[in-house]
């Protein structure tokens, strides 16, 4: 009976997981594969356990409440916590790993070979479920110490290391000036960044992880900039520098060669520190699995 009773419960947590991921109870039911009274029965159930009310209903709209939101949380993690205890039971029976592993990375990857780690672990671990997400730092660390993400590859300005989880430095890049091959600038063999503080930049969106190595630089040497493009792709950025419409910092090995670009050492430069992330409560055997495979890769480097 207690089996049972927990069966229950884990399932309901599926339930508040899906409503709240899909807004929806209609939709929620199908992809729980239950029909929507069964679904909406279960979660009135635990909302009377609980005492407290998870989701704002209307006939158009759901939403979750303050304590729907501060439960979701624990839900997750709940959740996740049971379908690794089912993966780790199956791995020490079996000696192979199944399950998922979901990994985060920035767009301007370049010290690990992501796309190449990833086709060695799926020949030694066939079993498992790869999921490749990209996005910005600052949204994947959030999702690591919910469990939403095993593990990602970070990007962060030198003086900004990773919180709350654990965490390996794979790389120290100083960025370097990006100009056009007709700019005044583009003859120069080294810069000082004062002498770019009165140019038009582009750069990444203001407050993102991929743009404040370059303000706090600007900052800490009492220099105010002008970005007048912002672009959260690496490819436009540059575009608009081969256009002669601004300048850019970026990590050098993300600047392809182009004879539209010239690329200048810059004194007092930003410096951008890559992390590979994961949870520091418990990892995965997945996890450490890849963990384990990306460091052989970085050591064959």
């Amino acid at each position: 009976m207690q089996w049972h009773h927990a069966c229950m419960e884990l399932q309901q947590l599926r339930y508040v997981i899906a409503v709240a991921e899909e807004r929806n109870f209609t939709r929620a039911a199908a992809r729980c594969f239950v029909v929507q009274s069964a679904l909406s029965h279960q979660i009135k159930a635990l909302e009377r356990e609980l005492g407290v009310i998870l989701f704002a209903r209307t006939s158009r709209r759901v939403e979750l409440t303050a304590a729907g939101e501060a439960f979701l949380t624990a839900a997750r993690q709940s959740v996740e916590a049971a379908e690794r205890a089912v993966t780790d039971a199956t791995a020490a029976t079996t000696g192979h790993l199944t399950g998922e592993l979901l990994i985060g990375m920035i767009p301007t990857v370049t010290v690990i070979d992501i796309p190449a780690t990833l086709r060695d672990f799926r020949e030694r671990h066939p079993g498992v479920q790869i999921r490749l997400r990209g996005g910005s730092s600052d949204e994947f660390l959030p999702q690591i110490r919910d469990g939403l993400l095993d593990v990602a590859v970070l990007g962060l300005a030198e003086t900004s290391p990773p919180q709350r989880v654990a965490s390996q430095i794979l790389a120290r890049e100083r960025h370097v000036a990006v100009v056009g091959a007709e700019h005044r600038l583009a003859s120069r063999r080294r810069l000082r960044l004062s002498e770019l503080a009165d140019e038009t930049f582009v750069d990444f969106p203001a407050g993102g992880t991929g743009r404040i190595p370059t303000d706090a630089a600007f900052a800490a040497a009492g220099l105010h900039r002008e970005v007048t493009f912002e672009a959260s792709a690496p490819d436009m950025i540059l575009d608009l520098v081969r256009h002669g419409l601004a300048v850019t910092l970026l990590p050098p090995a993300v600047v392809p060669v182009d004879p539209a670009l010239r690329t200048i050492p810059v004194t007092g430069g930003p410096v951008r520190v890559t992390h590979l992330a994961w949870s520091d409560f418990n990892p995965s055997p997945t996890t450490l699995a890849f963990l384990e495979l990306a460091q052989h890769h970085l050591d064959q480097t």
